[in-house]
Parts: C-alpha cells; structure tokens; sequence
C-alpha cells in the first residue's frame, strides 16, 4: 500500500497551524489542510507493513491500539498516494459514518499504532482522512442517505452525541424510521456543546445534522427523557430504545469551600461559552466569564486542556492546571512497548498556547487542591493546593495519590473549573426505563451485547462504557444499530 519506498523518500508533513498568540484571538479552527499534492506524498508512506495494527482496535495492556472502527487505513493512504479521493471516501465510508469528526477531535490511534512510526514519524492518517472527508463534502459525494424502502419499524435514539448521530445514520440507511431525542436546545451532544469550536467548528455539526434531517431522520430537541417524557411513554411508542445520552455526570470534588460562587463543572462552562457564541452568530464573545481571572483548572485530561485554551481566549489573567498523577515520561518505558499506545508526556493545544502567552507550562502534576477560599460576598478568591506522593497498593496494586503533609500552599483563584472526569450515565435516565447500572454506574448490558436487561432498550457510547473517545462512541452507535436491526428484522445486513 501507498509507495514502497515512500516512507523513506518523503517526510512526514502536517497542515499548517496557527501560532499560539495568534489563534487565540478568536474561536476559529487553526489546523490547516496539505494541498492534494502534498497531501499526496503523505499517502505515499503507508508502508505496506504487512501486519496493518493501524486498523487493529485491540485492547493492549487495558488501552486501545489502532482505529476501533477498523478503518481500512492502509487502502485509504493508498488511494490518497493516487489522487482517487472519491474512491478514498467511498472505502472509508465502508466503516465509518462520521470522518469529519473523528480527523479533528481523535487522537488518532492509527497513528500510535503505525509501524512506520516504530522508528520513524508515523503516517499522518488522520489528516489524511480529513482531506478525504472535505473533498468529499466540497465535490458533493456526501449525500442524503435516504431509504428506498421503509420497514414501518420506529426507533427513539435518546441522545444527539457521536454514538447517537452514527447509530441514527445506520438505522435509518436500514429503513427504520428515527426519532433523535436531544435535552439541550440543539443537536449534537458533546459534539456541539463539549468541545470548543476552535477544536470542531460547530458548523462542521451542523453540516451533518442538516443531511440527516434531508434523509429522513427527526431531531426533537429541548426534551429530557425521563424526567420532560417518561421511559415507559417512549416504550409504548417505538419498537426500540437506544439509550445514547452519554456519562453526563460529572465527578465533583469534596473539600472546604466547595459551595464558594465561582466553582464550576467544565463541560457546564464550555456549554455556556459555546451558547453564547452561537446564539450571537458569534459576534458576543463571553469575556466576562473569565476576563482578568485568576482560573484554576482542576483535570489534567483533554476537557481540562480545553478548559485552558478558552479561558485564554477570554483573557485569563493566569491560568493553573492541577494535574493529580505524577508527570509522564518524555519517550516509551521498557514496560510501554509498540503497538501499545505510548503512556508519554502530550503537551495540546491549550498548553502550548499557555506556555506562549505565560512563559511557561500551565500544569503542576502530583497536586491537588485541599480548601477553597471565599471572600466577604462568598465568592472563591484562593485556592490552597497540597502535594501528593504515589504510593502503590500492596493488595490491588493501583497508584494511591497521598497529600503529604506540609507542603500547602495557597494561590489566587476567582475561577476554578472542575474538569476531574465523569461518574456515568443520568440515573433518572436509567430508573425511567427501568434499566440497570453496573458497578460503575454505566447502563449494563449482556456481556458482548448492546441489550439491556429491558429487552427493547439498548445503550451505546459512554452511556454504555463510561467516559471515552469520539472514535469509541461512533464504533459503539454503529455496533448497537446493528443490534437492534437484528432484534427488529432477524437479520441485518448493516
């Protein structure tokens, strides 16, 4: 596949990105794009590996290697090599229904898994796979999907997230007639309101939710399914049920002055930067949520990255991002082998910005906040933080995160953003259908089943496996689609 001996002729190249201080002017997307031909080249370096673990989706060592959706990576970098993008995006689209997505926001697992990348850079599949999903839409071939025949068969999908949207997709392309309950005001879920818009334009969500709308699928908006409309309604007017409402409880913190003003959950904060953007057309920027704040950002993950990336754009006076865990290593352990993905230090795009406007990395690893401080109207005005030393358990053998006493110190805070990770799916959400959780708080499931112990309630994305991935989430929505088309038709042939 690709070039035989393009890997060592060409070097890996990337589209062009904006400097720091200047992307964060706006809320603008600064990942630029390759030109065909030089994306070209790009294809070309696909190795002909023999053994392609890019697509492989194997859990290695508790940790995905190569695309759960088992893209065919190495016939796509191939047909890029030649220049055929309409037979690029009709061999990607054999396994995947939301590419657009997926090559902004993945972290590309291909990539990690790639052999070229064993010694040398890896392939660059994700951006790869983003020019074949734009000259796709730019030249038309992305089309209405919709249905030569109807099966009469109704389906309520009960969230607009990446699991909802990709199982709609498949759903209706069967002939099932599909229902999108979405609780906030728009569709798209995480996709429009968890993730800022300089990462996933929000007109790259809308975009797609137009061409589901013209294929025959229904969106209803504003609703909240168990609690605005009951389980039990839903389950007397559709055949099936696809719980896809994500891990939406988000983990809090217990320490003295939590109930200080000025304390919010991330993806609340995000939400209502995003709001604002897009109900102004974005022509009001939300600066008051954060101009001349000191922000304390409690998450080292990607929502807690982005928690840093917009609280510059509003003009942070200082940003602080708590990181619990110890810092990773700059290059693979011994213990860390390929294809496993590399446990190392990744430095985003929000870090990267910090560190150019602050002179330096806004994250302090092993520590943890121990009491917020309020001041005369109950707002939080300081933060006392603590170290923590890792300690392993002797019975279970995880890392126990331990403060160590004597090393409080306080630093200013008028904003902290709790970005510490998701508890599971609503539970009202579960009771409603009468559904149960596992020990995680997750709906269950038959073990390598979507069912429910409700026989026709499935769940999919992080309602089903907790906090994770778009790529996870969009595999997910087009494996339980499959499901209940089996448990509606007796067969499937999606």
């Amino acid at each position: 596949m690709g070039k035989s001996t393009g890997f060592l002729e060409y070097e890996r190249k990337n589209g062009e990105v904006l400097p720091p201080l200047q992307r964060i002017k706006n809320f603008q997307e600064f990942h630029g794009t390759l030109s065909d031909e030089e994306q070209r080249l790009q294809g070309a370096r696909c190795m002909d590996c023999g053994i392609p673990f890019c697509q492989s989706g194997l859990l290695l060592a508790g940790m995905a290697s190569g695309c759960p959706l088992h893209n065919l990576v190495p016939e796509i970098n191939d047909l890029v090599w030649h220049g055929n993008w309409e037979q690029a995006y009709l061999r990607l689209s054999k396994t995947h229904c939301l590419p657009e997505f997926t090559s902004r926001v993945c972290p590309a697992l291909c990539e990690a898994a790639c052999t070229c990348g064993l010694h040398e850079s890896a392939v660059s599949t994700k951006e790869n796979e983003r020019k074949v999903i734009e000259y796709a839409f730019a030249n038309e071939l992305v089309k209405a999907d919709k249905p030569k025949i109807r099966t009469g068969k109704r389906v309520a999908v009960i969230g607009s997230g990446p699991a909802g949207l990709a199982a709609a997709i498949c759903l209706n392309r069967r002939g099932h007639l599909v229902t999108v309950y979405e609780r906030s005001d728009r569709p798209g879920g995480l996709l429009l309101y968890g993730i800022p818009n300089m990462k996933l334009e929000k007109s790259i969500v809308a975009r797609r939710i137009r061409l589901m709308e013209e294929s025959g699928i229904t969106f209803r908006c504003g609703v909240n399914i168990g609690k605005d409309i009951s389980g039990q309604e839903l389950l007397s007017d559709f055949d099936r049920i696809l719980l896809a409402a994500g891990a939406s409880r988000p983990r809090d913190i217990s320490v003295p002055g939590r109930d200080a003003k000025g304390i919010f959950f991330a993806v609340d904060f995000l939400s209502q930067v995003t709001q604002t953007l897009l109900d102004s057309d974005f022509s009001k920027v939300p600066y008051e949520l954060a101009e001349d704040k000191h922000v304390v950002v409690i998450g080292g993950g990607d929502t807690g990255n982005d928690c840093v990336g917009t609280t510059l754009r509003l003009h942070a006076a200082s940003v602080t991002q708590l990181e619990m865990m110890p810092k990773p290593p700059v290059k693979r352990s011994e213990s860390n082998p390929w294809p496993e993905w590399p446990k190392v230090l990744k430095t985003d795009y929000g870090q990267e910005e910090a560190a150019a406007v602050f002179g330096e990395d806004p994250r302090i690893y092993q520590t943890t906040v121990k009491e917020f401080k309020k001041d005369a109207s109950g707002k939080v005005c300081a933060a006392v933080l603590v170290n923590l030393s890792p300690r392993k358990d002797e019975k279970t053998g995880r890392l126990l995160m331990e403060p160590v006493e004597g090393s409080e110190r306080e630093i200013p805070a008028d904003l902290v953003l709790i970005a510490a990770g998701f508890l599971g799916s609503e539970a009202y959400l579960a009771d409603s259908f009468g559904v149960k959780l596992n020990e995680r708080g997750n709906i269950f499931t038959f073990p390598d089943s979507y069912q429910t112990n409700v026989e026709p309630v499935f769940a999919a994305g992080d309602t089903h496996r907790g906090q994770s991935l778009v790529v996870w989430a969009v595999s997910e929505g087009m494996a339980a689609a499959k499901a209940i088309d089996e448990s509606l038709m007796g067969y499937s042939n999606l």
